[in-house]
């Protein structure tokens, strides 16, 4: 009864470790998972107080829930079978990829992070660059959306700083889910991206398993009233003009949307513009396949210099660089009062009577669109030198020849008002900022366009080319809605 037990030190290491964990596992972490889930719980009713839009229930969910829902959905479960049947292969071999489909789309949002970090970052980057404005077709309009509808944003895509800029300008309204393009797969960016609510897409995948977790994602989240973000046109512009509208998810919202039974869908159009667009160098050198091709040391370069500018620069000098970064809020448009105005039903029709009322819709918020896109001084100046290129022309001349472009802008349609047009400071600021990037060469107070710098010219002018060059089917529009300022 008095012999001694001896026990290897390793197998005390072991059994010591073991007792740790159990204890960690579980006491402390539950006890450290409730104190931070209890700080968010409050966070989020804090929050919530002060958005119009609240954040959802779906948007608080774990992610894992959301996935095995996602997984585990009807349609998903069906589209499984018949891949499995099409190309032979095992039910499990199938499911493991929708499962690894369903983990890459899914988001993992946080609220802390959006409006603490991701509101933070917005905030900072934007004004960092730009002078922001923002403006408001119907303030009274959009106050009254119903807090209990799916909001989209649907808007021109212009640059990259787009995610920020509208993040910073609708954070005190309401928290956004992106869709996100494969480019930001990347570490840490990817984590960023799912904590603030993004969602990643394979943009040209044409696999019909993905497409179809991709559907039910949207049509879940579209179905629980998350606030989302669309760009209508589904990728940047190349060439400063607004393309065609991208259907594909307008119809995942709507194909199983019922008018009767379903929350409202409710579409803000978002008009977007820049007096200097970061990437338009390298979307020229896209559409241009002439043209010189920066290689990676001159884009290094690049970076380095927009660092310097914005990190030590004054604001004068940032704002001769780069000048301001403009967003329109348009009107509401009721996907409910779509549905009844055309006596229709997505929910009830095949695909190819439906595909015809989505383009209609798609059509509708493009126009919508175009009718709030910023008219800027860099756009207008460009127009008036693509107008003039052989012409050295005063800036008394260039601000007279501006109004009158303003003008004929406002007759076509343009959701601008008389006062808001540039001042003679302003005008100045903006053939600063074309000099300093070359686009024009002056001559004491003569400026003429550079004949190097065509394309950027049309570049510019293409983002109010739509106002004169077709304006007509906008002018219907003037005189519904003119632009409030409600805050900047």
């Amino acid at each position: 009864m008095q012999a001694t037990v001896e026990i290897p030190l390793w197998w005390v290491i072991v059994l010591a470790t073991g007792c740790l964990y159990a204890v960690v596992m579980s006491i402390l972490m539950p006890s450290v998972r409730w104190y931070f889930r209890r700080r968010l719980n409050r966070a989020i009713e804090k929050l919530n107080s002060r958005l119009q839009i609240q954040i959802r229930p779906f948007q608080r969910t774990k992610r894992q829930v959301l996935i095995d829902r996602l997984i585990y959905d009807a349609q998903v479960i069906e589209e499984i079978e018949s891949v499995a049947q099409s190309k032979g292969i095992s039910r499990e071999l199938v499911q493991a990829r929708v499962y690894n489909y369903a983990r890459e789309i899914v988001p993992a949002f946080n609220a802390l992070i959006y409006f603490r970090v991701g509101y933070w970052l917005a905030r900072k980057v934007s004004r960092l660059i730009y002078r922001v404005k923002v403006s408001a077709a119907d303030s009274q309009q959009l106050d009254a959306v119903d807090p209990q509808a799916t909001v989209v944003f649907v808007m021109n895509h212009r640059s990259n700083m787009d995610y920020l800029l509208v993040t910073y300008l609708a954070a005190n309204q309401v928290s956004l889910s992106y869709a996100v393009g494969e480019w930001a797969r990347i570490f840490p960016l990817q984590s960023l991206v799912k904590a603030l609510g993004g969602f990643f897409v394979r943009r040209n995948s044409n696999d019909p398993l993905y497409r179809k977790i991709l559907e039910r994602y949207v049509h879940m989240s579209t179905a629980e009233g998350v606030c989302q973000a669309v760009y209508l046109e589904g990728k940047l512009s190349r060439d400063g003009s607004m393309g065609p509208p991208k259907l594909g998810f307008l119809d995942y919202m709507l194909r199983d949307w019922d008018v009767e039974t379903d929350r409202d869908i409710v579409f803000i159009p978002i008009g977007i513009n820049y007096d200097h667009v970061l990437e338009d160098m390298n979307m020229i050198a896209i559409t241009n396949p002439q043209g010189e091709k920066k290689s990676t040391w001159q884009h290094t370069g690049d970076v380095l210099r927009f660092l310097k500018i914005n990190l030590f620069a004054s604001p004068e000098e940032k704002l001769k660089r780069y000048g301001y970064a403009s967003v329109n809020f348009g009107i509401p448009i009721s996907a409910k009062q779509f549905s009844q105005q055309h006596d229709v039903n997505f929910r009830a029709i095949d695909k190819a009577d439906r595909f015809v009322f989505v383009e209609k819709l798609a059509a509708n918020l493009l126009h919508a669109i175009a009718h709030v896109i910023p008219v800027l001084p860099v756009p207008l100046i460009a127009t008036v030198f693509e107008e003039n290129p052989n012409r050295d022309l005063r800036s008394i001349d260039i601000t007279e020849k501006v109004n009158q472009l303003i003008d004929t802008l406002m007759a076509s349609g343009s959701a601008m008002r008389e006062e808001e047009k540039p001042k003679q400071s302003t005008i100045s600021q903006s053939l600063a900022l074309l000099t300093e990037r070359g686009i024009l060469v002056q001559d004491k107070d003569h400026f003429r366009l550079n004949s190097e710098a065509q394309d950027l010219t049309r570049y510019y002018s293409n983002s109010i080319r739509h106002f004169y060059d077709g304006g007509k089917d906008l002018q219907a529009d003037s005189n519904q809605s003119r632009v409030s300022q409600p805050g900047s």
